[in-house]
């Protein structure tokens, strides 16, 4: 029983650095995307000039993505985060093959990254009972 317990307190540390990675780099990002002139980012990624549009909706759902992994649990919501993390890993998906399709797969070992740690908090959130 006690083995069990120290699984389940390890399991739950480690999706809660999961979601705390997760929603500092998807605020991060969602904010910086959102508050960044296009030229400024096209600079640094030529597909941000190319897409102004997708560039901004992709900076609102990092945004509302990193707040989703994270708010739930503090307003005892916390079935949302597997919604959340589903999301997050939708995104990535996505993120991945734009930037093959693109000829950019110098640009995806962060979004593979990001997939693995949302693919941990879905089935983590999903499995776990807290």
């Amino acid at each position: 029983m006690v083995s069990q317990q120290k699984k389940s307190t390890k399991l739950q540390m480690a999706l809660w650095a999961a979601q705390i990675l997760l929603a500092l780099s998807f605020i991060g990002s969602g904010l910086f995307k959102l508050v960044t002139p296009v030229s400024t980012l096209a600079d640094m990624w030529p597909w941000a000039g190319e897409y102004p549009n997708l560039l901004r909706f992709t900076g609102t759902l990092d945004l509302c993505g990193g707040i989703g992994v994270i708010l739930p649990a503090f307003i005892r919501k916390p079935g949302l985060i597997v919604w959340a993390a589903s999301g997050l890993v939708t995104l990535m998906v996505c993120a991945i093959v734009f930037h093959l399709s693109r000829g950019e797969a110098a640009n995806t070992p962060f979004n593979f990254v990001m997939l693995g740690l949302a693919l941990f908090v879905f089935w983590g959130r999903r499995m776990s009972r807290w």
